[in-house]
């Protein structure tokens, strides 16, 4: 006899990326256990031997996706050149090619921050603390070797992250521009959000 999707690939996977699906089309608050255990191909039981709630699978979804993200831009900041010009290009690159592959958990990250009970809303807040921290760090050092022109370093650092979180609204993947096309378009958006000499030519 077969054995069930989730016991073939492992429970916790299979199960988030149901959450994943069913939160992106339904909503969390319109998606049910039942729906989860459906599309997992398990029984509503067996959801309780990996996720004590629908809440649980939320965080993990939410602080994961956040976690490797944070990830993904400390890697593309180790990799990139010396100056903040090729520092923030390679940081804008990344940010936009992750919310271009991972439409789905970034769309839940923009919409269910609400959904989250207060501890996992603290989690999720801390990281994108520290994310925004990692822009505005680049985004200042230009400023401080006067690279980039910008005197609201920290509102152009913002702009630039809500960038990237609006674009997982709108991107379809096999349209006419690719996630690598879209994330130097990005990257050139967001140098000449602050004001970087290499762009204005000042």
């Amino acid at each position: 006899m077969a054995r069930p999707r989730a016991q073939v690939r492992g429970g916790r996977v299979v199960l988030v990326e149901s959450a994943v699906q069913n939160f992106t089309e339904l909503g969390y608050h319109g998606t049910s256990m039942r729906d989860l255990a459906r599309t997992a191909g398990v029984t509503v039981a067996s959801i309780y031997h990996h996720f004590s709630s629908k809440q649980e699978i939320l965080q993990q979804i939410m602080v994961g996706t956040m976690t490797d993200v944070l990830a993904l831009t400390g890697a593309a900041l180790d990799e990139a050149g010396p100056t903040p010009t090729e520092r923030l290009g390679a940081l804008v690159e990344a940010w936009v090619l992750f919310h271009t592959g991972r439409q789905a958990e970034a769309l839940i990250g923009a919409s269910e921050l609400r959904s989250l009970d207060e501890g996992g809303r603290a989690a999720v807040v801390a990281l994108r603390d520290e994310q925004e921290a990692v822009f505005r760090a680049v985004v200042e050092a230009g400023v401080a070797d006067g690279e980039f022109a910008t005197t609201h370093p920290l509102e152009a650092a913002r702009a630039i992250i809500n960038m990237g979180y609006s674009i997982a609204t709108w991107y379809r993947a096999g349209g006419p521009v690719t996630p690598e096309e879209m994330a130097g378009r990005y990257r050139d958006l967001a140098l000449a959000t602050v004001l970087a000499r290499s762009v204005t030519g000042a």
